[in-house]
């Protein structure tokens, strides 16, 4: 397939901010915090989580480069490694995006909760009432068309920016700061294991970039601007988390950034009071529906590709000819949010299953660029994007995100099952490769 570049590196710039700055800021510092204990472990964490994630786009953008694919990760697994492989880890994956959505519909429910329900549900269960409310809305709105997602992306992610720098002001601007709550929680665990799973909230809140490994091959001179837009865009990206970071310490402390699950709304109650509060909690609730609305519309199309490799059954291709939606494949997809909000009602809870299928995924993806510059060699004098300091920047991504899978793990043994869902999950994907591949394989004896 022959790819015409045709984005600029601006465009890349403004591409990797996008697909790093979700909602997860505005929450998972708090997560953060009650994992690390103390400033320097949860600023060291941030710090640290930054140039991890600086070196895994640097190798997703060789890998895209090297190897360009209008659905990256699937043909890169397929190719590296084996088509069994490709759909089991991107099965999960499928389900991990899942629990993606489950989790940042959980912090828009915490914001809004107070507004909405009384004092007796502001719990738990209230929030997840909300969470499901929420879904179920946007999945019967969805059987109407795909126009709204395809309008919401620039303007959200313009906003979001200005709403972190808008934050930030509150270092500066009131005199007036809360009382910090001056007491934080004592550790349980050494501080290894104290930052290691301060980890897993940071990579979640920095992930997304990986999905530059789907525009290697649309960038004008990409041996110059792919490193250039993606080192300027992870750089914007760890100082506005930085600075909004110590916006929330700085006001708040840090036994009030673990006391503080809706941050932004805290923080703009600083600045603006009562009222400020309300609004940010409204407006925050609203772009957690247009992340859950864009991936109820985008996620059903991985569930396509697979059907169109025969590995699903022809239903998960079937599109409503005039709305353009996958009906059951969308239906699919709310059904297995659904199911994982119904198991697990925290935010906490659920990014360990998240980072636990997202840290194997990913760092076996990254995995592929050794095998990558033996089969492409042919490519290395082309005008593609290579690493510097290879071998050490896919290294340091690589052994930092099996780092957080052990301390994941280590958190399990609390719960034993929760290992045994995960590993459960991986055979599924498998039996259902095989079983796909053996319904289509062709019959010998015709």
């Amino acid at each position: 397939m022959s790819i015409k570049p045709r984005l600029n590196r601006f465009d890349l710039t403004m591409i990797v901010i996008s697909l790093v700055i979700g909602m997860g800021i505005f929450a998972t510092p708090a997560d953060v915090a009650n994992e690390a204990g103390g400033p320097w472990i949860f600023f060291g964490a941030w710090i640290f989580g930054g140039l991890v994630t600086l070196c895994g786009a640097l190798t997703f953008a060789e890998i895209g480069s090297r190897y360009p694919n209008t659905g990256g990760f699937y043909k890169v697994y397929s190719y590296c490694y084996h088509p069994a492989f490709a759909f089991m880890i991107n099965w999960v994956l499928v389900i991990s995006n899942a629990a993606s959505v489950a989790a940042v519909a959980l912090i828009g429910s915490d914001y809004i909760r107070p507004f909405l329900l009384p004092p007796s549900l502001q719990n738990a269960t209230g929030t997840r009432i909300i969470t499901i409310a929420s879904v179920l809305l946007l999945y019967v709105i969805n059987f109407l068309g795909i126009k709204m997602s395809a309008r919401v992306q620039n303007l959200l992610i313009t906003f979001k920016i200005g709403l972190i720098l808008l934050i930030c002001l509150a270092v500066f601007k009131s005199d007036a700061y809360p009382a910090a709550v001056t007491v934080t929680h004592s550790l349980s665990t050494n501080k290894i294991t104290a930052f290691g799973l301060s980890l897993v909230a940071v990579f979640f809140t920095y992930g997304g970039y990986q999905q530059t490994i789907n525009f290697g091959g649309d960038i004008i001179d990409a041996k110059s601007n792919i490193p250039k837009a993606i080192a300027l865009g992870i750089s914007v990206v760890i100082f506005l988390y930085l600075a909004v970071n110590f916006a929330y310490f700085k006001v708040l402390g840090i036994g009030g950034l673990q006391h503080t699950p809706a941050l932004a709304a805290k923080m703009m109650g600083v600045l603006f009071g009562p009222t400020g509060y309300k609004i940010t909690s409204l407006l925050l609730f609203g772009g957690v529906l247009a992340y859950v609305n864009v991936n109820v519309l985008a996620n059903p199309r991985v569930y396509y590709a697979m059907a169109e490799d025969g590995i699903l059954p022809p239903i998960f291709k079937k599109v409503n000819e005039k709305t353009q939606v996958q009906e059951f494949g969308m239906s699919f997809f709310v059904a297995a949010t659904l199911v994982i909000l119904f198991f697990v009602d925290t935010f906490s809870n659920m990014l360990k299953y998240v980072m636990f299928f997202d840290t194997i995924g990913l760092s076996v993806a990254a995995l592929t660029i050794f095998s990558l510059r033996k089969k492409t060699k042919h490519l290395d004098k082309k005008e593609i994007y290579t690493i510097g300091w290879f071998p050490l920047v896919p290294l340091i991504f690589i052994l930092a995100y099996w780092f957080v899978t052990i301390n994941i793990f280590i958190t399990f043994k609390e719960n034993p099952y929760a290992a045994l869902i995960c590993l459960a999950c991986y055979a599924l994907g498998l039996g259902i490769y095989y079983l796909g591949a053996r319904k289509h394989r062709p019959d010998k004896t015709e």
